[in-house]
């Protein structure tokens, strides 16, 4: 297998894994949020209570954990590849959002913001079709 074809293979599968990740830890965060009763902005000492309460959720935990997995690989593809490459590339993440909203968190989706995904699903087909690194190594 040559190199060129080595780095978009292991672009492709660290962009999965942050399409992956991300989503995941962000509805993570959000359900265990949502189970501690929120931070409410009222004064310093609420706002410190309610991230008290959030830092003692399992589920907070674990979307934080998905999050840096999902930082960690955001790294490694920026480092392979060109970041006008993975910012489209790693979009595809807001049709895991929706789908995670709906079907995890049940949260109701208008038809108007599935034709989004959907326009967002076709860019993110066409820069896939793209080369993933434009710019040339710098040593």
């Amino acid at each position: 297998m040559s190199v060129a074809r080595r780095v978009r293979l292991k672009t492709y599968v660290m962009i999965v894994l942050m399409v992956v990740f991300g989503p995941t830890g962000d509805a993570l965060l959000r359900e265990g949020m949502k189970q501690t009763g929120g931070v409410a902005l009222t004064s310093v000492r609420s706002i410190f209570e309610g991230l008290e309460r959030g830092f003692q959720n399992d589920i907070v935990w674990m979307g934080m954990l998905s999050l840096i997995i999902f930082f960690v690989c955001y790294l490694l593809v920026l480092s392979w590849a060109d970041y006008s490459f993975v910012g489209p590339a790693s979009a595809i993440s807001y049709a895991v959002v929706t789908f995670l909203g709906w079907v995890a968190l049940g949260e109701t989706v208008p038809s108007l913001r599935w034709v989004g995904v959907l326009v967002i699903c076709l860019g993110v087909f066409l820069v896939g079709h793209t080369p993933t690194r434009t710019t040339p190594e710098t040593q």
